[in-house]
């Protein structure tokens, strides 16, 4: 890419050790990085596409400049705006990206979603959102549809799979309409580095989600994420297992892999899933950088690793969730390849991290990202000495503001006068800072465990259980107690072969005893078949929290 493309400027000097992300006044990635590509080096592959069945696509950044062109075009003709908003349900699929990139082109504001959401998920959505449009496949249209005469301000309705009543046929239309594949209709369109482009609802694990609101800025920031914490160079092909409805698909699918000229490779995963069947994936494309939740990667290792041939596979990350150092070490040791994790969350860019070029520490999220400052406060906004556990707080007072954080949350002030505090950000997470600038992630505000006078972070308890031979998964949270107030239960998903007893809980709690302070092993144990979890991937720890509070069914669903 020539000198004078603002992402190549920055993904130049991309180190640790400092560098300046000045954003000009007017940007736009569709034009800055697929349609630059094109012009220059029309024959690079952006996208490498499977499904479940073994077909295979292959597009160049050449080919998503045109088809993003001609979804341009029709959406322009079917009367889509700079500043509309456009509920995008699709699932693995290149369409996403086509009309994710058209969108932009146009100024319009995207919403990715996930598909595994209900009708009810779906209304609600495009009603807060105030949703002129929506692009569906077949099985997100008969959702829609359910809930389209509760939507009010739905006016425009496109299937990518074929014809449906009161639907436009994406295809059908662009063959019928003549759509030029090589220019705008409405010509290009300005748009302002702080103007919003990308609207994504939080998980929402507890309550509603949360509507965050990113400016057309905000792919820049994930320079970080492809460049730094990928470690990726041009022409690695690069697999992110992530549902498109997800923050974290924008993270490690999309924006800094396309900037640091990566191919992605995508898997359109439909039916049931196995792990296992990532594999054969990894071996035969001779993947070079692998992202994947944690819950994948404990899935993954409970298979023999030493079976298979990774030839061409250097980095790989994990972010989402806390990472087990016991999944680590039993990665490490199948594929000798450390696992690096990076923090952020649907609201940021990678802002914590164990980068590709800094010397890791097993648990530990990394060190902050450049242009990140990052500090850790008590509940009254007061720096906590290091190696105490505080409020993660970026820094945006005083010019410091970090491109790649949200602009607001959307029709939420109480929200915004919670998070954004006297020149602060407040992830709603807490950590530790050590000697030598390693942040450890304790949990979320509300999962700090405190007993007996002691507090405790979930994850210090979970990585020592998580050792014990017999334990798959496990989720700690605090349950009542009418003498210490609060005691530490574990729910355990127990490996194959294993079954619960009172012998096994007396076994599990010596054993944290024995490798840890006596004050952190679970009084309580409770054997569960599976843990209940976000659409993200993420433990609900409210639900396990009012379950060991109230009792009952556990409602994993």
């Amino acid at each position: 890419m020539s000198d004078d493309c603002c992402c190549h400027k920055v993904a130049s000097s991309l180190t640790i050790g400092g560098w300046s992300l000045d954003i000009p006044e007017y940007c736009n990635c569709a034009y800055d990085v697929i349609d630059r590509y094109a012009a220059e080096d029309p024959d690079r592959v952006a996208m490498i596409w499977v499904n479940q069945e073994g077909t295979e696509k292959r597009f160049t950044f050449a080919d998503f400049s045109r088809l993003s062109n001609q979804a341009a075009n029709m959406l322009y003709a079917r009367g889509i705006r700079k500043g509309d908003r456009v509920f995008l349900l699709l699932p693995r699929i290149p369409e996403w990206w086509i009309f994710s990139a058209a969108l932009m082109k146009l100024g319009a504001i995207s919403c990715p979603a996930p598909t595994l959401l209900m009708p009810h998920d779906i209304q609600f959505r495009i009603n807060y959102g105030k949703f002129k449009a929506v692009i569906a496949d077949c099985a997100g249209a008969e959702k829609v549809d359910e809930v389209k005469e509760q939507c009010a301000g739905l006016e425009l309705m496109i299937s990518v799979e074929g014809a449906r009543e009161n639907w436009i046929d994406y295809y059908a239309e662009i063959k019928a309409g003549s759509y030029s594949t090589e220019e705008l209709s409405c010509g290009k369109v300005a748009t302002k580095a702080k103007e919003p482009m990308l609207l994504i609802f939080t998980s929402g694990t507890s309550k509603n989600p949360k509507l965050v609101q990113h400016t057309f800025d905000y792919p820049y920031g994930h320079l970080v994420t492809g460049g730094l914490w990928h470690g990726l160079r041009p022409g690695d092909l690069h697999f992110a297992v992530s549902d498109t409805g997800w923050g974290k698909n924008v993270w490690s699918n999309y924006f800094g892999q396309w900037m640091m000229g990566a191919t992605l490779f995508i898997y359109d995963i439909r039916g049931k899933f196995h792990a296992e069947e990532l594999f054969p994936l990894l071996e035969k494309y001779e993947i070079s950088s692998f992202c994947a939740p944690p819950t994948i990667y404990r899935m993954l290792v409970l298979n023999d690793l030493s079976k298979y041939k990774f030839k061409k596979l250097r980095s790989c990350t994990a972010a989402g969730e806390p990472l087990h150092a016991e999944t680590c070490r039993i990665w490490r040791e199948g594929t000798g390849i450390t696992i690096r994790e990076g923090y952020g969350q649907t609201e940021t860019a990678s802002l914590i991290a164990t980068f590709a070029d800094t010397p890791q520490k097993i648990g530990s999220m990394g060190k902050a990202a450049p242009n990140w400052h990052i500090e850790l406060h008590d509940d009254d906004g007061v720096p906590v000495p290091q190696g105490e556990i505080g409020r993660i707080a970026v820094k945006i007072s005083d010019g410091l503001r970090p491109v790649g954080l949200l602009d607001k949350y959307v029709g939420a002030d109480d929200d915004n006068a919670s998070y954004f505090i006297n020149g602060y950000y407040y992830t709603g997470d807490k950590a530790k800072l050590d000697e030598e600038g390693y942040y450890w992630f304790c949990g979320r505000n509300d999962d700090i465990i405190k007993s007996s006078g002691y507090r405790i972070g979930p994850l210090e308890v979970e990585e020592v259980i998580m050792r014990h031979e017999s334990v798959q998964e496990v989720a700690v949270v605090g349950a009542p107690d009418p003498v210490r107030g609060v005691v530490i239960k574990a729910y355990i998903v127990l490996k194959k072969g294993y079954t619960g007893s009172v012998e096994l809980v007396k076994d599990i709690q010596h054993f944290v005893r024995e490798e840890t302070a006596p004050y952190k092993y679970p009084r309580l144990i409770e054997f569960v078949q599976a843990l209940p979890k976000s659409f993200s991937g993420k433990v609900k720890r409210e639900i396990l929290r009012k379950h060991a509070e109230n009792g009952g069914e556990l409602i994993i669903d």
